[in-house]
């Protein structure tokens, strides 16, 4: 039998996951990794250890069914997406820890391009807002902060690239050195107007062209592994970010078509087709996955932490053993008793863009218990998607019917009611949650013609799950009025 393999690597765990040709899950296999702190607002990743990870995963996982290369038709790679990797051309070395997507430690250089009026200019040829989660500012930083590095850059020895970058030039040994187009597009560097790098953009970060990958289609043949890791042979054809991914996998391919992924953060896209469109409401546009060998565009509204506050609370609060279990904590009471937390241990994303938010936790009184911590963390989730996805209705016009979910953190039922109940529309659960993975798996597929056509893809989706909201419109409001009140206290914590 033939398989797809994704390679999914994310913000705290890598996994490979085998696809067969009914897009089913055959094999999957997962590792986390050490997650580095150095200083408040930093956060950083060791290479290396990304690297190995994600290999360890993949033998693993054709080891689960016995399944060798040649059995696995392409790779498709799947990746967290802003996070910025600088390694030595010569040696495949990295010269720092990888900058994650959430580090705030840019955030003064981002204040200073906005009083330069900046803004406006990487607005109308990113669809990106001057913010420390892009890439050009870690990238900058790194230059400027590791000995001899800029000099290095000027003399082409440095190479720049996001996490699908970093593994596929180790996949085949350092042939290969690109992205895609859904990478780019999150860097700051790339004119999603014209699909290219843009001069004016790298002179703005002080970043030298000779560090940027090749830009490839998010579906194409860009080479075959050549390590000697057990994958050899195999091509390499999709490659997307993961919520591009996930947006393919969802099979949202037309405009107005829209998904929420629950992940470490929560990203919720809505397809708007082929025109470049800037956002009124402080959301991101961003290129889209497509087979299509066009550009075509989506607005972005992102949540920095969304499955990491269930983290937070097994690791720092040590409320839970294990994150599956914050459902049973959180249902063990009926309600929040009046608790709100807004989870905002790294500033907030959309639609607030505030670097300097901390997180607060509001209304706690002598009878709150661990179950009204767990259920608001769970609803903090929730409130979150929905003030991006008010935005998004306020930017389109068009109220959504239903909400499409996907990611890790979806399987949590109670999590799924809470978002319906606070949405005040219907959430809808594919049978795969794992859409990130079989959006990468879908590109790659159709580059190699695994799968013949979309529309033999989108045939085969059966079995999603609804969750109609229970809440009454008045509880609604009341709750989301709390929440707001939460919000304004979180962010004028630096005021």
């Amino acid at each position: 039998m033939a398989y797809i393999l994704a390679l999914d690597q994310g913000t705290t765990s890598s996994r490979a996951i085998l696809f067969d040709e009914d897009g089913t899950i055959a094999a999957v296999a997962q590792h986390e990794f050490e997650q580095f702190y150095p200083e408040t607002g930093w956060v950083e990743h060791d290479p290396m250890e990304i690297l190995t990870s994600q290999m360890s995963c993949a033998i693993e996982a054709l080891g689960m069914i016995g399944a060798r290369p040649r059995d696995v038709a392409a790779i498709g790679i799947t990746n967290q997406r802003e996070t910025a990797i600088v390694w030595e051309r010569a040696t495949g070395k990295p010269i720092h820890p990888a900058i994650v997507w959430q580090d705030r430690r840019t955030a003064p250089f981002c204040k200073e391009l906005d009083e330069r009026g900046a803004t406006d200019l990487v607005s109308s040829k990113t669809g990106l807002v001057l913010d420390p989660y892009f890439s050009a500012t870690k990238v900058k930083w790194i230059l400027d902060n590791v000995e001899g590095a800029r000099a290095q850059a000027e003399r082409g020895e440095l190479a720049f690239g996001t996490v699908d970058s970093w593994l596929i030039w180790h996949l085949t040994s350092g042939q290969k050195h690109v992205t895609d187009m859904t990478n780019a597009s999150r860097t700051l560097l790339f004119n999603i107007v014209k699909g290219e790098w843009d001069k004016e953009l790298l002179d703005l970060f002080c970043i030298p062209e000779s560090m940027l990958p090749q830009v490839v289609w998010s579906s194409e043949c860009v080479g075959e592994v050549t390590t000697s890791l057990g994958l050899a042979g195999i091509p390499i054809a999709g490659i997307a970010g993961d919520q591009q991914a996930a947006l393919f996998g969802q099979l949202c391919w037309r405009a107005g078509e829209a998904k929420n992924t629950y992940g470490t953060g929560c990203f919720l896209l809505q397809n708007i087709g082929t025109e470049f469109v800037r956002s009124k409401h402080r959301l991101i546009t961003t290129l889209a996955a497509s087979t299509q060998r066009r550009l075509e565009y989506a607005l972005e509204g992102s949540i920095f932490i969304g499955g990491a506050v269930v983290q937070w609370l097994r690791d720092n609060l040590k409320m839970i053993g294990a994150s599956a279990d914050v459902e049973a904590l959180a249902a063990s009471v009926p309600d929040t008793d009046g608790v709100v937390f807004v989870p905002a241990f790294v500033g907030m994303g959309a639609p607030h863009w505030d670097p300097h938010a901390r997180g607060t936790i509001i209304g706690l009184g002598r009878g709150t218990k661990p179950g009204h911590i767990a259920r608001a963390a769970l609803e903090a989730i929730a409130f979150q998607v929905a003030d991006v996805l008010d935005a998004v209705e306020s930017e389109t016009g068009t109220p959504l019917e239903a909400l499409r979910v996907d990611g890790g953190a979806a399987v949590n039922d109670l999590l799924m009611q809470l978002q319906a109940d606070v949405l005040g529309v219907p959430v809808v659960r594919p049978q795969v949650t794992e859409t990130t993975a079989l959006g990468a798996a879908y590109l790659a597929g159709l580059a190699t013609g695994f799968w013949e056509s979309p529309e033999a893809l989108r045939a085969k989706r059966h079995g999603d799950e609804r969750f109609v909201p229970r809440m009454e419109v008045h509880e609604r409001k009341e709750r989301r009025a709390l929440w707001k009140k939460a919000v304004e206290r979180a962010k004028s914590w630096s005021e």
